[in-house]
């Protein structure tokens, strides 16, 4: 017998061993391709440092892939972590995961995308159909009341997105009549299908004057098609999220306004719920992020540069 197998045997050090072992949580984000969730796990990480729980950062390669997303989700319950963080790409194929993960004692927070279910210890995100309604707003007064727009969703059954574009409907609907949505499709959270979906419809409605997209893959989609066609400047585009490409047509021209929201404090939000949780206390059930919206005009402002610059690094979990 080691010494340290000793002193875990007896009854004055038993305590401190079972408290040696850093609390572990995993993050599952929808996917790891795009810089919003390189964000997140900057923030979790952060707050993980903070609170001493270490992070186990895992997710499927793309947004569509929820089948993986829910192996992932298992694989944790069967590892026995002590905490769940879950962005779910679908609303209800991950509600019995979930489900399982609480049954089995794990404290669940569900952040970015909600479920339909209540049965989850909190949920962290954007207030998405505020932020879609943002969208549709700036959109309208760019339009100055009137025209014809599209809108590229992401795909089916993603609660955070679906939520932006009815809020984006909504806004236009109640604010400016006089604007019509003549086509949706759907860019499948994928930017060559974003491509695709984007040039169907401009070559349906060569008349169009606005887009609205709901996700930075939609945004690409919609930029490369506008430029391809050479309309760039032309059509009134409002994109969703960030990427150092879309400051970059936003300062070309090319992007009018941006929806953002703050991933690295959704990320820090997330882990803190459960650091909460697993100290016995009991955190907050929801909390809902504002989101923002960036134009030409206050691109350089002191806050967003930050917002947009935050100088992440990625790491391997």
């Amino acid at each position: 017998m080691t010494r340290r197998e000793w002193l875990c045997m007896s009854g004055a050090a038993a305590a401190g061993c079972r408290g040696a072992r850093k609390k572990r949580v995993a993050v599952i984000p929808k996917s790891l391709a795009h810089i919003f969730w390189v964000s997140v796990e900057a923030g979790a990480r952060k707050a993980a440092d903070e609170s001493g729980i270490e992070i186990l950062w895992n997710g499927p390669p793309s947004e569509s892939e929820y089948s993986r997303q829910i192996q992932i989700v298992d694989s944790m319950i069967a590892r026995h972590v002590d905490g769940i963080a879950l962005a779910a790409a679908e609303r209800t194929a991950l509600v019995a995961p979930v489900d399982r993960a609480m049954a089995a004692g794990i404290p669940v927070t569900v952040f970015d995308s909600g479920l339909e279910s209540e049965n989850y210890t909190s949920y962290v995100g954007t207030d998405n159909y505020a932020a879609g309604k943002m969208g549709g707003r700036v959109l309208g007064q760019l339009l100055q009341g009137s025209g014809r727009i599209a809108i590229l969703m992401h795909a089916p059954g993603s609660q955070s997105t679906m939520d932006r574009e009815r809020g984006c409907r909504d806004a236009l609907a109640a604010e400016f009549p006089r604007i019509k949505v003549v086509a949706e499709q759907f860019g499948m959270a994928d930017r060559s299908k974003s491509l695709a979906a984007a040039e169907n419809i401009l070559a349906a409605h060569p008349a169009l004057d606005g887009f609205f997209a709901s996700t930075e893959p939609s945004s690409t989609g919609i930029s490369l098609a506008l430029k391809a066609r050479g309309l760039a400047g032309k059509l009134k585009f409002v994109a969703f999220d960030w990427a150092d490409w879309m400051i970059d047509d936003m300062k070309a021209g090319v992007i009018h306004a941006m929806v953002v929201q703050d991933p690295f404090k959704m990320g820090y939000e997330t882990v803190k719920t459960l650091a909460i949780k697993l100290s016995g206390q009991t955190p907050p059930k929801r909390i809902d992020l504002p989101g923002i919206v960036v134009t030409p005009a206050n691109l350089e402002a002191p806050e967003i540069h930050q917002l947009l610059h935050p100088g992440i690094k990625k790491t391997n979990g």
